[in-house]
């Protein structure tokens, strides 16, 4: 096998393959990155864990097409850090020679025979604008459970009906639901995933540059979800189990609420949660025009800082684990965020809004369980 292929070009293509190798493969093959040159001056680089399959075709200058599987992130790792000039990648024997300038590294080949055959893709059920894609996935991710003890909860669950997109997620701490709108291939799609958080992250982020992407349900057998956009590929292994019904965390009335501008509320917890131990709460004061924030307790190191707010309703007090609350209000994306609140003790709801009196935008809600303040 032997190419030239422009650096810039390489660079990105191996970072996209190589992005979800496993850090310790089961099997070492694994680790590796499948570069196959074509005739037809396309290059494909392709990488499968058996969880999750990545592949891009790119252009390339093909001199003698072939096959060769190398450690993939030793290549992504060259190829970032190659000079800005075009590189020739060839075999010889058991050997793969990168070149670039006057930089020559040589690679082991890896045994093509034993690297699993990637999954066929599925055919698209839909597609998503991009940006919105990438948006959303985050907003929701963010309560994901990164923990073990319940691998269900480290999902996004994504509900699909018509043209309607429902994607919710909870550590049990908080729980994030946005909604929004595809183009589904039939009119009366319908489908629920549960695609595990941190590899829906890491593809909306990678492929919502692309002015859409393509959704497929159910390819390669069932339990994949697949990912299209441009000449990037990608398939994710769905978890199975059933996902907590947590819909009803939701409260079904409102007794207070306050309007805060983000930013302020934002940098406020920010710097009164520097005097807050390690899983120690911030205390919410909300009184008429204000919310006074504090932390600390006792005879340490204590902070407070009042910030504008719009009061509807009963003064509440209430407490929250400040980098939960920052989580929440860093996802609801607008200049002003609503807390609406039944109970000091009961879960409260966050969305957000673009002006202090224009209506709240409930396409995303976060919703935040307090804990209890030692006064």
């Amino acid at each position: 096998m032997k190419f030239r292929v422009e650096r810039d070009v390489l660079a990105e293509a191996v970072t996209w393959v190589a992005r979800g190798l496993p850090a310790r493969p089961p099997v070492p093959v694994l680790a590796g990155v499948m570069l196959e040159a074509f005739d037809d001056g396309s290059l494909m680089l392709s990488a499968f864990d058996y969880e999750v399959s990545a592949r891009i075709t790119v252009p390339a200058d093909v001199a003698e097409a072939g096959q060769v599987l190398v450690l993939g992130r030793l290549l992504a790792d060259i190829s970032r850090n190659l000079p800005a000039r075009p590189v020739d990648v060839s075999t010889d024997g058991a050997k793969v020679n990168v070149t670039c300038g006057s930089s020559r590294f040589s690679l082991r080949e890896m045994p093509v025979s034993d690297y699993p055959t990637l999954p066929a893709a599925p055919a698209a059920s839909g597609t998503i604008a991009g940006d919105l894609f990438t948006q959303a996935v985050a907003q929701v991710a963010v309560a994901a459970d990164r923990g073990d003890t319940l691998p269900i909860l480290t999902g996004v669950r994504m509900e699909i009906d018509g043209d309607k997109v429902v994607l919710l997620a909870t550590d049990r701490y908080r729980l994030a639901m946005r909604e929004l709108t595809w183009t589904p291939a039939t009119p009366d799609a319908n489908h629920v995933a549960l695609i595990p958080a941190r590899q829906l992250s890491e593809t909306a982020k990678a492929l919502g540059a692309s002015g859409s992407v393509e959704l497929a349900f159910g390819g390669g057998g069932d339990g994949l979800i697949g990912f299209e956009a441009g000449q990037r590929q990608a398939t994710t292994r769905l978890l199975d189990g059933e996902y907590p019904k947590v819909t009803s965390i939701f409260p079904t009335s409102v007794d207070t609420e306050a309007i805060i501008e983000t930013a302020a509320l934002e940098e406020a917890v920010k710097r009164v949660a520097l005097v807050a131990e390690r899983n120690t709460p911030v205390l919410l004061k909300f009184t008429d025009g204000q919310v006074a924030i504090e932390a600390g307790t006792g005879d340490d190191a204590q902070a407070s800082e009042a910030v504008e707010a719009i009061l509807h309703g009963p003064e509440i007090q209430i407490a929250f684990n400040p980098q939960y609350l920052l989580d929440g209000l860093h996802a609801v994306g607008q200049p002003w965020s609503r807390l609406s609140f039944t109970q000091p003790s009961r879960p409260a709801v966050l969305t957000g809004q673009p002006e202090a009196e224009s209506e709240t935008n409930s396409s995303y809600r976060y919703v935040l369980m307090p804990v209890r303040f030692a006064s």
